[in-house]
């Protein structure tokens, strides 16, 4: 066989290998439904913040533990438990995108992703308080921008 022969099955081989290894740690987007049927993966959940319901982060006792309830896209309402200090603004996010895998009773989020509502877009935005404001002009020194 040929140097040439044996160079391009060899680099024919590497990109192969690759390619399985990419695929083989792909996590793929989920509900928790189906979270909860592949426990051990890991999976990426959208959502929404419960509002309702209790966020736990107590900074003097644990900084690396924050826990909240959010509401996936098809409704299913789970806790999720981040090792990781509670994101700022995370009470106004628009919506969540979790990295992590589903426990017995729980999400365990590895990362967390927020979609922040945009200032600069007429839009209705979640004030502190709770409470909804329209937003309808942005000016800047005098400028209107609508």
């Amino acid at each position: 066989m040929k140097k040439t022969h044996i160079v391009v099955l060899v680099l024919v081989a590497v990109i192969i290998g690759t390619i399985v290894s990419m695929t083989s740690d792909y996590s793929t987007y989920e509900n928790f439904a189906t979270a909860a049927t592949k426990k051990g993966e890991e999976l990426h959940v959208v959502g929404n913040l419960a509002e309702d319901d209790t966020m736990i982060y107590n900074p003097k006792k644990n900084p690396n533990r924050f826990s909240f309830y959010m509401i996936d896209k098809q409704g299913n309402k789970e806790k999720v438990v981040y090792n990781g200090a509670k994101p700022r603004d995370f009470e106004r996010s628009e919506q969540i995108v979790l990295t992590g895998e589903m426990k017995d009773d729980y999400f365990s989020a590895d990362k967390i992703l927020m979609k922040c509502p945009s200032k600069y877009t007429k839009d209705t935005v979640r004030a502190k308080s709770g409470t909804q404001a329209q937003v309808s002009d942005v000016q800047t020194k005098g400028k209107s921008y609508d």
